[in-house]
């Protein structure tokens, strides 16, 4: 085993096979280890995620590399079915690949049984193992644009089937009319890790698929009071989303925590009102307007912005972010653009009443999970604030200067988890280049250019393997991308480094054609696992 620190509270497990790694996932499910939160497995690696106040990385990696993975057991899972007709636009190249009949070749993939080892990539898109082995082919060298949801493919040892319409560039053998990810059911996945798959051909098999087949859990949209305040939004030429701390506790079926991008100026909004530091929030990034049809206290924190209040008698009156704003009857709030930072935040006293989806009020723009986005129209209902006994406060401030398109802003770096891909040469160009953050940028990620690329030593595909908020990612051209909030939860490029989570909330104001320096905290090195201090 080998271990690869991601940020100051998770790490990878790197280990030689799939096999390793799921042997590895049911032994830390059957023994948790103290101060571990989430295990997340990918093709041969094992996120740890864990509470450095409980918990020290190395002391972790000791525990996990002193169990014995040969006395584990694989058990057998759940056993799930899913009709395939086998239309899919590769079947030819799959065969003359394979050496295979095209009818060869659905046989073989229709009568073994699959195990489904991860999800990732999207909510729903489970990667399966355990195929017929004449089946395994490379991808596709050009990814398509478009691939629709329900195609069943194939790519090296794994076959998968899309659950939403993307791109992609495995080779497309079937479709399915089974959804692999419905909100609707409980859990949303069709594919939970762990369960056995089969696979059988809808044109011939005399099985009919049902809505009893599914688990079903009503979800069901808060109660509004028809007496409560409303915000009423006039202009938003920029949808505005919803946010709170993150979704936790569902990578398991491929979905990543999503969540704020600045913690610390949401907390501020928050506070100002007197709310819990968690409540959510309306995030956004332009111009916003919105007309309150009951008395209400608002509280807005984040990148700056002009704040004026229009009350029913007409009056324009100037208000200030960071203090608690009191609103009537009629009041017009409108915040005007920002010319530094990109991110604002909007608070009420009470809180907004909203539907929560999958634990979170999050929307994560990425696999579109949370509530609808917030636009001119849009009705937003406030929750009773009578219950609050919190102050509101007047003294919060920001915890950095916002940064302004062609600054410079400097970011701390933890080299790895795979910097040892990369030659000597683009360390130092990492360390010593300014990087542009390019207009294609948003909650995914920020796009960063400049004449210098960062080049590779190892040219090999790296199996896929799970991403955080501030990892560098470098794609085969050698320009980085910094994943946000919004990032895919696997990634198949090799992160040269993670942000310091100190500098998260920085990273998340940096505007377009602001610029990146990076700033690397300490050389590469990998965890070494040592005893608890206890057993010593």
């Amino acid at each position: 085993m080998r271990f690869l620190a991601l940020n100051h509270e998770s790490f990878i497990v790197e280990l030689r096979t799939l096999g390793e790694t799921l042997l590895l996932l049911q032994a830390l499910r059957a023994t948790p280890l103290p101060g571990v939160e989430d295990v997340i497995p990918a093709a041969r690696t094992l996120t740890i995620r864990f509470s450095s106040q409980i918990a020290k990385a190395e002391e972790l990696a000791g525990d996990i590399a002193r169990m014995n993975l040969m006395a584990t057991t694989l058990t057998d899972g759940k056993l799930v079915e899913v009709p395939v007709v086998y239309d899919g636009e590769d079947l030819p190249e799959v065969a003359a690949l394979t050496g295979l009949s095209t009818h060869e070749v659905i046989c073989r993939h229709r009568d073994a049984e699959y195990f489904v080892a991860f999800c990732g990539f999207a909510p729903g898109f489970g990667y399966l193992v355990g195929g017929d082995p004449a089946l395994h082919v490379p991808r596709r060298r050009t990814p398509r644009a478009r691939i629709p949801a329900g195609a069943v493919a194939l790519a090296g040892d794994f076959t998968g089937v899309y659950p939403r319409v993307s791109p992609g560039g495995w080779q497309l053998i079937g479709t399915t009319p089974l959804k692999m990810w419905d909100l609707a059911r409980t859990p949303p996945a069709y594919f939970q890790p762990g369960y056995r798959v089969r696979f059988y051909d809808a044109t011939t098999k005399n099985r009919i698929y049902t809505a009893k087949d599914r688990e079903f859990s009503k979800q069901t949209a808060p109660r509004v009071d028809k007496n409560a305040v409303q915000f009423s939004v006039v202009v938003a030429p920029v949808p505005a989303l919803f946010q709170d701390l993150g979704r936790f506790g569902v990578a398991g079926q491929g979905v990543s925590a999503s969540g704020v991008l600045d913690r610390s100026s949401f907390k501020s909004a928050n506070r100002i009102v007197g709310n819990d530091e968690a409540e959510p929030c309306l995030e956004f990034t332009g111009s916003i307007s919105f007309r309150s049809s009951g008395a209400a206290i608002i509280g807005v924190a984040g990148a700056p912005r002009g704040i004026d209040l229009r009350n029913a008698a007409g009056q324009i009156l100037h208000a200030a972010a960071y203090e608690p704003i009191a609103l009537e009857n009629g009041d017009e709030v409108t915040l005007s653009d920002t010319e530094a930072g990109v991110y604002s935040y909007l608070a009420v006293r009470g809180g907004f009443n909203i539907e929560r989806v999958l634990g979170s009020a999050s929307r994560d723009t990425l696999s579109e999970i949370g509530p609808e986005p917030v636009g001119a129209g849009s009705v937003l209902a406030v929750r009773d604030a009578t219950k609050i006994r919190a102050p509101v406060l007047l003294h919060e401030i920001s915890n950095f200067v916002f940064p302004r398109s062609g600054e410079t802003v400097t970011l701390d770096l933890t080299l790895g988890p795979r910097t040892d891909w990369f030659t000597p040469e683009a360390l130092k160009v990492l360390a010593n280049t300014v990087w542009e953050v390019k207009q294609q940028s948003n909650r995914v990620g920020l796009r960063l250019d400049a004449p210098e690329s960062l080049a590779r030593s190892r040219h090999e595909e790296l199996p896929s393997e799970v991403v955080v908020t501030g990892a560098l990612q470098v794609p085969a051209d050698g320009k980085p991308l910094l994943f946000l909030a919004d990032h895919p939860l696997t990634g198949g490029y090799p992160v040269i480094g993670v942000v310091a989570d100190y500098h998260l909330d920085l990273a998340g104001q940096i505007p377009v054609g602001a610029k990146i320096r990076f700033r690397p905290s300490a050389p590469f090195r990998e965890i070494k696992p040592t005893r608890r201090a206890s057993m010593r």
